[in-house]
């Protein structure tokens, strides 16, 4: 009867590993889906985000183009404008 209780203990501390291990190999797979998808996106529309503002003093229209223009013509007047610098 000894060697039978020994049986089922050991039979439990396997379920218990085993279960110790799917929650640390479920908590690695959403950890690496976080870190993955999240640099995804970071790549993706980063560029996107980059803007530069101005605003033309003609006619007081606050606008964005893409990062890097020193100067851009206003949508609504056509004035030439330097960006702001903050």
């Amino acid at each position: 009867m000894a060697a039978r209780a020994a049986y089922i203990y050991c039979g439990v501390m396997d379920l218990l590993t085993v279960g110790v291990i799917y929650c640390f190999a479920v908590e690695i797979f959403f950890l690496g889906m976080w870190l993955f998808y999240g640099r995804r996106e970071y790549a993706f529309f980063e560029h996107a985000r980059r803007k530069a503002t101005f605003l033309c003093p003609r006619c007081n229209k606050l606008y964005a183009a893409p990062a890097g223009a020193e100067t851009c013509a206003c949508p609504r007047c056509g004035h030439e404008n330097t960006r702001l610098k903050y």
